[in-house]
C-alpha cells in the first residue's frame, strides 16, 4: 500500500454506488454486479500504487470493471453456462406486475445488444460520464464512442418499439 492508502480507500467507499449501478447495467444480474464489484474493488485495492493521483479515480476503476467483465463473459463462454435470473419469476401475480414487466422489457432490450454498446450505455446513460471520459475509460476515440452510442440507441429503440408492438 502507498502513503495515499486511506485516501483511495475512502474514495472507493464513495464510488461503490455508480460502480454497483454500472456493474448492473453490464451484468442485468443482481448477483453478477455485485460480484463484479467485488473484483474490480479488490483488483483497485491490490493494485492501487499503479492508480496515478490527480488522474480520475472512476475511469480507472471502471476501466479495471470492464476488463474484468470481459473475463467473465469469457469464462462463461468456455463453461456454456447461462442461467436466468431467480428473481425473473419472483413478482409473478403481484400489483406491481406492469412496471416489473417493463423493466424487464428494458432489461431485455438492453441483453440483447453487444458487450460494447451495452458497455456505452452503461457508461454514459447510466452512470453519466461525458463522452471524452468514457473514451477514455474503453480506451477508444471518442468519434468510435460517439457512433457505438448511436447506433446502441437506434437498437435500444428498434427493439423496444418492437416489444410494444408484440405485445398490443
Amino acid at each position: 500500500m502507498t502513503a495515499n492508502a486511506p485516501t483511495i480507500n475512502t474514495e472507493i467507499a464513495a464510488l461503490l454506488p455508480r460502480l454497483r449501478r454500472f456493474a448492473r447495467t453490464v451484468t442485468y444480474n443482481r448477483e453478477d454486479a455485485d460480484d463484479l464489484v467485488q473484483i474490480a474493488v479488490e483488483r483497485a485495492l491490490n493494485r492501487s500504487a499503479q492508480w496515478e493521483a490527480g488522474t480520475r479515480l472512476d475511469s480507472w476503476i471502471f476501466r479495471i470493471m470492464k476488463n474484468a467483465w470481459i473475463d467473465e463473459v469469457r469464462a462463461r463462454m468456455r463453461r456454456d453456462t447461462v442461467f436466468a435470473p431467480e428473481e425473473a419469476g419472483e413478482h409473478v401475480g403481484d400489483g406491481f406486475a406492469e412496471a416489473q414487466q417493463q423493466r424487464m422489457a428494458i432489461q431485455k432490450a438492453v441483453s440483447l445488444l453487444s458487450d460494447e454498446h451495452r458497455i456505452v450505455i452503461a457508461l454514459v446513460l447510466v452512470d453519466g460520464l461525458p463522452y471524452k471520459e468514457a473514451a477514455e475509460v474503453l480506451d477508444i476515440p471518442m468519434g468510435t464512442l460517439t457512433s457505438r452510442l448511436n447506433r446502441a440507441r437506434a437498437a435500444l429503440q428498434e427493439t423496444l418499439s418492437d416489444q410494444a408492438r408484440t405485445a398490443t
